[in-house]
């Protein structure tokens, strides 16, 4: 079930993204994710509009955007990938905006196919001094 967020799931969300984005970005020293988390807590949660999914009351992913078209985050518990819930996540999105955007790093290819299936296209590319590695900008437009 994909619902609203809440400001009591911040805790959840927050368990959920570290550990989500940690296993996702292996080429990227893990405590500079810890290091990010006040700021994703901080600022990017309270100036995005986002959706869980929930399932027997348990969040096993979620989706973010900032500034009406920004895709800030979308992560699925590793337990539950594959199970649509990452494209259900998507579909919530897409239903409310006409052209949604998004970075992906480069080395992260299970992310860059799931995106590209989802019909994100590359428009942009550009190179991460803190963590330096490459991020490309996908983006997605209703047809």
């Amino acid at each position: 079930m994909i619902r609203p967020f809440q400001s009591d799931d911040i805790p959840e969300l927050l368990a959920l993204w570290l550990e989500s984005t940690t296993l996702a970005h292996p080429f990227i020293r893990a405590d500079y994710w810890l290091e990010s988390l006040p700021l994703v807590r901080d600022e990017y949660l309270p100036q995005s509009l986002s959706w869980v999914d929930e399932r027997d009351g348990e969040m096993t992913g979620f989706i973010s955007i900032l500034m009406g078209q920004f895709i800030g985050a979308v992560f699925v518990a590793p337990r539950y990938y594959h199970q649509g819930i990452g494209q259900g996540l998507l579909a919530q999105a897409k239903q409310r905006f006409t052209v949604l955007a998004l970075e992906v790093y480069q080395l992260n290819h299970r992310a860059r196919h799931f995106y590209w299936h989802q019909d994100f296209r590359q428009i942009g590319k550009n190179f991460n001094a803190e963590t330096g590695h490459t991020l490309l900008t996908l983006q997605w437009r209703r047809h």
